[in-house]
């Protein structure tokens, strides 16, 4: 179970980030969310589809790593073998938590960035200083700064994207059927995609009410990104047959 503390020079100055990636430091993901603005990059790489909250119904863009849960098949040889890592797997295990801050009397949430001190990639003899040796962040720790804040304001953007996707009956159920070279059948199911024959034949009022909002693009580049569901497979071949 994760164990959120709020970073600081101060109790945390000897922490460093095992900055590796493999499994057993939590990147054994099968999918993470993006958000517009970064969708141009991560479908360069991978497949995007939508996944749907159980608890909350709630729609999110993820790239796909794999096709069954803990499984991440851009992982090889402790390297993630692709171009582009999502920022959601970027920032781990770092977070943005909220404290109350006051000033002349008047009391404000400031966003701060909290740290999974159980993560297994928090060590005190590898990785990268998170904090200089007189108090000051890290470069590395300056980036992650950077990369919470456009994930925060990013994912903040989802809920109008999908919002405007689902009011114009553009996301629909996905069923993936597979077949390995070895024979193996593997469904992917549960995740929704972009009706491209709805696209394709909405108004021309709605096609400008997309590109205005900067969602037509995304759009179209989610529906390009499948063509990655082939690199999939091919991962998943060269896995099962490493495994045997």
């Amino acid at each position: 179970m994760a164990n959120h503390v709020l970073l600081n020079s101060v109790e945390h100055s000897d922490l460093r980030l095992i900055t590796q990636r493999a499994d057993k430091y939590g990147d054994n993901l099968w999918f993470s969310p993006t958000f517009v603005d970064e969708i141009r990059s991560v479908q360069a790489h991978y497949p995007i589809v939508f996944h749907k909250d159980q608890s909350s119904a709630q729609f999110t863009p993820v790239a796909l790593f794999g096709f069954e849960q803990q499984e991440n098949l851009f992982l090889e040889s402790s390297k993630w073998c692709a171009n582009y890592i999502p920022l959601s797997v970027q920032r781990m295990p770092f977070f943005i938590g909220r404290q109350d801050v006051t000033t002349d009397g008047v009391t404000e949430q400031q966003r701060v960035i909290t740290l999974d001190i159980d993560s297994p990639r928090v060590s005190k003899t590898q990785g990268v200083e998170l904090f200089l040796e007189y108090g000051g962040n890290s470069q590395y720790l300056e980036d992650i700064a950077a990369i919470l804040e456009t994930l925060h304001h990013g994912l903040q953007g989802n809920d109008n994207f999908v919002n405007a996707l689902i009011s114009l009956n553009l996301l629909e159920p996905m069923t993936l059927d597979i077949t390995l070279d070895n024979g193996a059948n593997h469904k992917l199911v549960g995740f929704y995609t972009i009706n491209e024959d709805v696209l394709n034949t909405l108004s021309s009022d709605n096609i400008v009410q997309l590109h205005k909002a900067g969602y037509l693009q995304a759009a179209y580049l989610i529906l390009a990104s499948q063509v990655h569901f082939n690199d999939l497979v091919a991962l998943k071949n060269k896995r099962v047959a490493q495994e045997e």
